[in-house]
């Protein structure tokens, strides 16, 4: 029967129903948000449906003991700072330093991640160039030390096409998109004995062939598909042709991710809170487990299918660039690219055993 119409769900999809639509696999995400006891609970349940084994989550350090205790060994951590700290220049710094050891000794993670989005100008201010390009003083000093612990690197590089088009309209303050990828080029070729893993398809799913040449020019990275709603609207805007010639030339180096962000917020009514974006997405745990399973159902579908029809989730990036078109309910086309099962099978579990699973396990 299907549910009520969500920003989740604008399909009325079953979503407890809808993984018997597809074969069985297992799945490793290679990057998740997994905060929140009770949260963490319903996103297990959402793993076991979507065939999802084991996933590497950037979890809030004050839940770590929390996550581990919901999913045991279904979970591996990467260090991340406090992004939630009204203190952002000491979280970035100071605080990043001790919380990578903190990561590494307590949680055993052996993955850091940096994130250098543009709108980190925003709350830098003149402590920018200190704290902010990839390659500043504090995150050489931050990969120097991951490095000496046994550490490998991921990486928030760039935004959407259409928020460089609008809310980092002004290049003079943001830089050009191809702006952000400088620093993070230096960085690849410093620390060039360790693996690095771009996130969100490397920041550019719309433009493949500027990927092709990052990859070609460092054999250290690799990339993952995380943020579902970023990577259903621009990889279904290209050719099946196209996705899969580069998949099958990347493969190995393309890893599978959802960007999932799980909340014990989600559990109860809420209102949006300014900054914190992942808030006031759902308001119950009937509502959480959507939010959460319309991910994977999302991307699934579009690796796994040959579905061609609109998003079951609300993408209010259409809004922001043709709000004469679009409203904040409004969304994308989804494309299924019905990949072949070689492909599927390393983009789902074998190049994350061989990057990830293995570099933990030393």
């Amino acid at each position: 029967m299907p549910t009520r119409v969500s920003p989740s769900n604008r399909l009325g999809l079953d979503y407890r129903r809808e993984p018997a639509r597809f074969r069985p696999r297992s799945i490793i995400d290679v990057h998740t948000h997994v905060n929140g006891a009770r949260a963490a609970g319903v996103y297990r349940e959402v793993m076991d449906l979507y065939g999802v084994r084991l996933t590497f989550s950037q979890t809030r350090l004050t839940d770590a003991d929390a996550v581990r205790d919901a999913l045991a060994d279904r979970v591996r951590f990467i260090a991340i700072p406090d992004y939630m700290s009204e203190d952002k220049q000491a979280a970035f710094t100071t605080g990043f330093l001790e919380d990578i050891q903190t990561w590494h000794e307590r949680y055993g993670a052996k993955m850091v991640k940096f994130w250098s989005a543009p709108r980190l100008r925003d709350f830098a201010d003149d402590a920018y160039a200190e704290m902010g390009p990839f390659d500043s003083p504090w995150k050489i000093r931050q990969a120097e030390l991951a490095h000496s612990l046994g550490m490998m690197f991921m990486v928030h590089v760039a935004d959407p096409d259409t928020w460089f088009r609008t809310t980092y309209a002004d290049s003079a303050k943001y830089g050009t998109k191809l702006d952000q990828y400088e620093p993070l080029e230096r960085m690849l070729e410093r620390f060039s004995d360790r693996p690095w893993m771009a996130a969100h398809m490397g920041g550019w799913p719309e433009d493949l062939e500027f990927l092709d040449g990052l990859l070609t020019r460092h054999p250290n990275l690799s990339l993952d598909t995380s943020a579902t709603k970023w990577q259903v609207r621009e990889l279904s805007r290209h050719s099946r042709e196209d996705l899969v010639a580069f998949l099958t030339k990347w493969r190995g180096r393309i890893l599978f991710g959802s960007d999932i962000v799980t909340s014990d917020e989600h559990m109860q009514p809420t209102e949006p809170v300014e900054g914190r974006p992942v808030f006031g997405l759902s308001n119950s745990p009937d509502e959480a487990f959507e939010l959460y399973a319309s991910r994977y159902w999302a991307l699934r579908t579009m690796l796994e299918t040959d579905y061609d029809g609109e998003s079951p989730i609300a993408d209010p990036d259409l809004a922001m660039e043709h709000p004469e078109r679009y409203d904040e309910t409004s969304a994308p086309r989804l494309v299924g690219r019905n990949l072949p099962d070689d492909l599927l099978e390393s983009l789902y579990s074998t190049a994350a055993e061989q990057l990830l699973v293995d570099w933990y396990e030393k």
